[in-house]
């Protein structure tokens, strides 16, 4: 049986309380677990000491048999010093998408074509008032 800590979701609508559990992966979100080994109240500030708690043995004891914890838990337990989580890198997440990129390119061009035209537009009088005095004189 695989095993994981995770969130299980209790609370009303719109007042979100978890429970941090360890219960079989197969099973449903909100569905039966093995044991309950913490809360997390996501409506306290960030800076409250009640906004995660964590009974640490219990933790350290499935962890020790093996549950994997899922992302948003290993971050607690990286938060606490229980386990320590490694740093993420993704370069391509502030990269804009196809589309937009699209969007850049067509922008780009045109401005690049209306710089050109008001270059020429400059230049055409200068040309006309050259032509004129050549004539002229």
């Amino acid at each position: 049986m695989s095993v994981s800590l995770r969130l299980s979701r209790g609370g009303s609508k719109k007042r979100p309380y978890y429970k941090v559990v360890v219960s079989n992966s197969r099973a449903p979100r909100d569905g039966a677990y093995l044991e309950q080994v913490g809360t997390y109240n996501p409506l306290l500030a960030k800076d409250d000491e009640n906004r995660v708690r964590l009974v640490e043995d219990r933790v350290r004891y499935w962890l020790g048999v093996g549950a994997q914890p899922t992302d948003r838990v290993a971050r607690m337990l990286d938060k606490a010093g229980i386990k320590e989580r490694k740093a993420t890198n993704n370069p391509n997440a502030g990269e804009p998408g196809k589309k937009a990129k699209e969007r850049a390119e067509d922008k780009a061009k045109k401005a690049a074509e209306a710089a050109e035209a008001a270059a020429a537009a400059a230049a055409a009088p200068a040309e006309e008032a050259a032509a004129e005095e050549q004539t002229e004189a």
